[in-house]
């Protein structure tokens, strides 16, 4: 590579990842389950607090080896949030200018951590519209667009190099059931469903991937119909995963199983799982636990035994003003005790009632 400012730049985030650890897998206890094992790949502990982080690192790579990004070109992203945040720590670390367009609901926290780490952030009425702003805002700038939504499932390394399903399996490799039935996350991008799905056929394991979908989200419907022109007003409600419109990096034929979760059992499951192990996630793990419960029933009505594992995707204090937040809920006119009252039931006796 002719470039000197590439090589070097590439070498800084090849040293950044060197000095950084794996992320925890948290065995979540279901006492009146003890057959079933499931667990929680803890992304929140990265030094950028989410899965997003991974992706993050892939996309700069990715860009710089397709030469798109060079000293001093200015970085452009479309972002839910937990992706801006990761790249502008990324673009912080190459001094380079860092640019997120994002929904104006997006939570305070999350755009005070962009600008913490030196980014900008412009903030847009219609979720729809953020790719639109992003690629306009990249060429007045000149700048790039990373464009997660078309790049992440082919920016990341499926086959191994450490990406996340190879970190499941192997920190798996001790545990009472070392092949899970299922893996559990949502899609922002598709790009770790993807990831997933891909590893597990390349490996030949027999685990499942399953996705879970916020219900105002289009992904659910598209699974079953494939019709990428399905759109909807507004944003899916759990921030992270969800979107009006179909992506280009959601690939259904990667995965094997989609549910549809309600928003408000999202909202109950975070705070089911802090009782349960003592931490706060965001609404995106509410969602994958959620959908996880509901496969943990179906092994039990199949008289399975066996193991899961759900992304534990962003941490909770991204969330406190707003699905921690009772007052929050009321002004939304969202009602989670009946979700409370299902999942405590199910965590208790292993019951599930719709």
């Amino acid at each position: 590579m002719s470039d000197p400012w590439v090589r070097e730049a590439i070498a800084a985030i090849n040293a950044d990842y060197t000095r950084s650890a794996d992320t925890h897998l948290v065995q979540v206890l279901l006492l009146a389950l003890p057959e079933i094992k499931l667990y929680i790949k803890d992304e929140s502990t990265h030094i950028t607090g989410s899965l997003k982080h991974r992706l993050a690192r892939s996309l700069f790579l990715y860009a710089l080896c397709n030469g798109w990004v060079q000293k001093d070109t200015p970085v452009i992203e479309a972002s839910s949030g937990s992706t801006a945040i990761s790249e502008a720590y990324y673009a912080r670390l190459l001094g380079l200018p860092f640019f997120a367009v994002m929904a104006r609901s997006t939570s305070p926290e999350k755009i005070r951590r962009i600008t913490q780490y030196g980014g900008e952030c412009v903030l847009v009425d219609d979720p729809r519209q953020d790719r639109h702003h992003a690629k306009k805002l990249a060429a007045e700038l000149r700048g790039h667009f990373m464009d997660q939504f078309t790049f992440a499932e082919r920016a990341t390394d499926w086959r191994g190099n450490n990406n996340i399903a190879e970190s499941i399996f192997k920190q798996l490799s001790d545990e009472a059931y070392a092949i899970p039935e299922w893996v559990v996350c949502g899609a922002g991008t598709g790009g770790t469903a993807a990831t997933l799905g891909r590893y597990i056929r390349y490996r030949g394991y027999e685990t499942r991937v399953c996705v879970v979908d916020p219900e105002t989200s289009v992904y659910y419907d598209y699974y079953h119909t494939r019709d990428s022109s399905l759109c909807r007003p507004g944003g899916s409600g759990i921030e992270g995963i969800g979107r009006p419109q179909v992506e280009p990096s959601f690939l259904p034929s990667t995965i094997d199983h989609m549910i549809k979760v309600p928003n408000a059992g999202s909202y109950a499951a975070i705070r089911i799982l802090q009782e349960l192990i003592g931490k706060r996630f965001g609404g995106s793990t509410g969602t994958n636990f959620y959908g996880a419960c509901q496969l943990i029933a179906e092994m039990l009505r199949q008289g399975k035994k066996g193991s899961l594992v759900m992304l534990g995707c962003d941490a909770g204090e991204l969330y406190n003003d707003t699905y921690y937040n009772a007052q929050w809920l009321e002004e939304q006119n969202i009602d989670i005790e009946p979700y409370l009252a299902q999942l405590k039931r199910f965590i208790t006796d292993g019951v599930w009632v719709d």
